[in-house]
């Protein structure tokens, strides 16, 4: 007998057994929790102030650039060229 036997003996077991009388009623209790629990609103304020900070830091991120943008050699897809690099050492100079 291998250790699925085993495992398949125990739920077998366990699917017989009578339910524990502590879970009498429990999806009853926990759907009155849900539906007594109080939701809550969000002002009207929130909303636009959240709306206006993305806003601003949209134009400053799109006005603002950190540096300068510059195209890669396309001789170089990868990345700069290293001087350490294998290919640099074996070949000499790129």
């Amino acid at each position: 007998m291998n250790d699925m036997d085993d495992l398949d003996a125990m739920l077998a077991r366990l699917a017989q057994a009578p339910l524990p009388a502590g879970l009498d009623g429990v999806e009853a209790r926990v759907l009155a929790r849900i539906a007594a629990r109080p939701v809550a609103h969000v002002g009207l304020g929130l909303g636009v102030t959240t709306i206006a900070a993305a806003l601003v830091m949209g134009v400053l991120g799109a006005g603002l650039p950190a540096q300068e943008a510059s195209a890669m050699s396309p001789l170089a897809p990868l990345g700069p060229v290293s001087v350490l690099a294998p290919s640099s050492l074996l070949l000499g100079a790129p």
